[in-house]
């Protein structure tokens, strides 16, 4: 876009500052900002003061509707210099006013033991008992220096009310545990241990049937660790060949292109491998160039072989794959050829990928006979440790499929083996990969819940991410933990053979850790106004509290709703919920606009598992419906996850 190289440069060393300043805002200072971009919009005429008109069109834009004796009322307070309009500090008691917590104050004046403050004791009291944290007296003075912002307090080793707030809002105060921000777990078992972030038809940014394809879609999914992406492959013109999807409308994409920019983007965000699932169309020649670009543009990084000398009996695992590109596609032979590697032939037929064949079955082309097409040498060669094969029994695989054979199941017929053979499907990703797609007839890109396919050991569990979901939430929540890298350790029983875990049946073993979750919503802090367009509408708030997880643990609750007011609603409203797998289950929080004509408007969401959510009080930030962090909004909640006896 830019002129010159310079102006480009000057452009993106600009773009990065602001963005860095912005990440590195602390909460505070991004509700500060946030108040005081409302107050400047609220502030008509510019002169730096407000008066009772410019005061009632600033709590519109924070979201709160005010009748008219009450934003009087706080104005008359405010304006002590009695000149009909607000300045300076009069402007900051009215922000101290606002934004004042009744809800913290009570928390704070039940632990604050001396002489009204929080001594260091006191703050060590809280953390054990109400934060249930394993901590000691230095972690408390770590906390005291780390927020107090008061330096007479800080030096008396105290926490003021102030520093109390702050420290509710940081990292510490999160419902997201902290340790679990880094990679936290084992990353050295083979790769089918893992749940794997996976995308269904990658290229495309909207719907199915007629939308755009473009590589910008990848980088899009890799950006949020997605590492396991989909290329629906055909003959181009120029020899070239194309991504797009098959008998549809959708626009088309260089196969180059695409693998250029996977390269560029694949391990900005985790460096844990990507899998290149490639559904294959192409002319043998077209293949060989396929072929060709994803060895020279990939290069080392490309797995082309075994790792070692000899024949794997298992997976590698994502640690020793780090930087590395698998091929997921048809392979002419077993793998113990690449070794030998004795093949002259050049090309054979295999038979097509179970997806493509579905497609067309939705499509025009209905066979009831499964199609054969041609394999390049070159394009089998680069499939090493994910095969596709077609699915034909759990028996038939565990007798005849070595661990790199892998099927992919639609969305049914997954959904199907759950709810009948849960503990033969469980066994069968033991040992080998299992990939999920959704159903030809979502052509609006719609998603399936993913959880049951992941309550029966599935890996790749492909969604389309382009779509904004509650499906998608419970992904993103799904790979939130483990640095988000994309890659998320199986719970023990899903991981060995001996095992009988159902979760239909919920029988007797490790799995079964009976708890009883305690949740409180307190609060919430700036939601956001939903309805731009209508000037006055101010959002009617209630928030929803959902279990996901095997059968008997799914679950959901909702508060009462509360009108016209955005800014800082009050439930107080206590739910308990029942968990009997707590490492399957997920929770995720939905505020809500309440409408009574019509479907109620998503303000915000978070999601994440059960394993990773930190007891106590605590703040849970809000997400958009396309998983951006809405900068100043939160909800404000108390939660104990106690062993049932």
């Amino acid at each position: 876009m830019a002129g010159n190289g310079d102006e480009a440069k000057q452009w993106v060393g600009g773009l990065d500052k602001l963005i860095s300043n912005m990440r590195s805002l602390t909460r505070q200072q991004k509700s500060e900002h946030w108040i005081l971009n409302c107050m400047r919009k609220a502030d008509k005429n510019e002169d730096n003061k407000m008066t009772l008109k410019e005061l009632k069109h600033f709590l519109r834009q924070v979201n709160v509707e005010v009748d008219d004796t009450y934003a009087a009322e706080i104005f008359k307070k405010c304006d002590k210099s009695n000149s009909g309009s607000l300045e300076g500090s009069e402007i900051k008691h009215f922000y101290d006013l606002l934004t004042h917590r009744e809800e913290i104050d009570v928390i704070y004046g039940n632990y604050a033991q001396t002489e009204g403050q929080m001594s260091a004791r006191d703050l060590l009291n809280f953390l054990l008992n109400e934060q249930r944290e394993q901590v000691s007296m230095e972690d408390a003075l770590k906390l005291i220096d780390k927020y107090e912002v008061d330096g007479a307090a800080k030096q008396n080793k105290c926490l003021s009310i102030d520093g109390f707030l702050m420290y509710l809002h940081q990292e510490e105060g999160s419902i997201f545990n902290p340790a679990h921000k880094q990679v936290y777990q084992d990353m050295h078992q083979p790769l089918n241990n893992y749940y794997i972030s996976s995308s269904h038809n990658t290229y495309l940014m909207e719907d199915q049937l007629k939308g755009p394809s473009s590589t910008e879609a990848y980088i899009k999914a890799l950006m949020k660790s997605c590492r396991c992406v989909e290329l629906d492959c055909w003959d181009g013109a120029n020899g070239e060949p194309v991504i797009y999807h098959g008998y549809t409308l959708t626009s088309k994409v260089l196969f180059r292109d695409v693998i250029k920019a996977i390269n560029d983007f694949a391990f900005k965000t985790s460096d844990y491998p990507v899998i290149l699932s490639l559904e294959n169309h192409c002319s043998v020649d077209q293949q060989k160039l396929m072929a060709h670009h994803l060895v020279s543009i990939l290069g080392e990084a490309l797995v082309t072989k075994p790792l070692g000398n000899t024949m794997p009996t298992s997976f590698p695992s994502p640690e020793e794959l780090r930087g590395k590109f698998l091929i997921k596609g048809k392979r002419l032979n077993k793998l113990d050829a690449a070794l030998n590697n004795n093949s002259t032939i050049e090309e054979d037929t295999v038979s097509e990928e179970d997806e493509a064949a579905d497609c067309k079955e939705n499509g025009q082309k209905s066979k009831s006979k499964k199609s054969k097409i041609k394999l390049a040498k070159a394009l089998s060669d680069i499939v090493v440790f994910c095969k596709s094969v077609h699915f034909n029994g759990f028996e038939h695989a565990k007798d005849n499929l070595a661990f790199y054979e892998m099927s992919s199941f639609k969305e049914n017929k997954a959904l199907n083996l759950a709810d009948s053979s849960a503990t033969a499907y469980m066994h069968h990703n033991t040992d080998k990969l299992s990939r999920i797609y959704p159903a030809g007839s979502r052509t609006d890109s719609s998603n399936y819940n993913p959880v049951p396919m992941w309550n029966v050991g599935c890996q790749i569990v492909a969604l389309n991410f382009q779509t904004p979901s509650k499906e998608m939430h419970i992904n993103q929540g799904r790979f939130l933990p483990n640095a988000a890298c994309g890659y998320f350790l199986k719970p023990e029983f899903q991981r060995s053979l001996t095992s009988q875990f159902d979760p239909g049946t919920l029988s007797n073993g490790p799995w079964l850790k009976r708890k009883t979750f305690h949740v409180m919503v307190i609060s919430a802090q700036q939601l956001p106004k939903i309805n731009k367009d209508k000037h006055n509408s101010i959002v009617d708030p209630l928030v929803r509290v959902e279990i996901y997880g095997v059968p008997a643990d799914n679950a959901s609750k909702e508060t009462h709703y509360i009108e016209n007011n955005g800014f800082n609603p009050m439930w107080n409203e206590r739910f308990e919920f029942h968990i009997n797998v707590p490492e399957l289950a997920m929770l995720r929080f939905v505020v809500e606009d309440y409408d009574s004509t019509s479907q109620n408007d998503l303000v915000g969401q978070y999601c994440l598992p059960i394993t990773s959510v930190q007891s106590g009080y605590r703040h849970v930030p809000l997400l958009t419906k396309r998983g951006d962090v809405i900068c100043s909004a939160g909800v404000f909640v108390h939660l104990m996850l106690v062993d049932d006896q």
